[in-house]
């Protein structure tokens, strides 16, 4: 296959719903790897163990909160790289944690980049 095929190909199933990938979906093992999973869901609604939100939001409600937002992919890129303020959380009340952590040793910043864009192209359920 060429390396042209490949870029259509790729192109291609870049505009696909989210809804036609499967668990075992690139960015998802990303953010396995990278410890997302950890304090975050794609899905709305889930609790942790202690009955508690989750530490962090939820992919989808990030999704519904940033969309339309002129330059939040730049800003979530950097929050997830340099960590967000437990002064100024937006989403207390709604999860059991105050600050995302910097995360520069867990993941680089293109990757970020590609998983936040991910994130954001997520559609609200139901």
């Amino acid at each position: 296959m060429s390396r042209t095929s490949r870029a259509l190909g790729a192109a291609v199933l870049s505009t696909l719903p989210l809804a036609c990938f499967a668990a075992d979906d690139p960015m998802l093992k990303l953010a396995n790897a990278s410890g997302c999973m950890t304090c975050h869901h794609v899905d709305p609604g889930a609790k942790g163990p202690d009955g508690l939100a989750p530490i962090g939001p939820a992919w989808r409600d990030v999704a519904v909160k940033y969309a339309g937002v002129k330059g939040a992919a730049d800003a979530l890129t950097r929050t997830v790289m340099t960590g967000s303020n437990p002064y100024a959380s937006h989403w207390k009340g709604k999860v059991s944690g105050l600050a995302m952590p910097p995360n520069e040793v867990a993941i680089k910043e293109d990757d970020a980049r590609k998983l936040v864009t991910w994130i954001l192209a997520l559609e609200k359920k139901g």
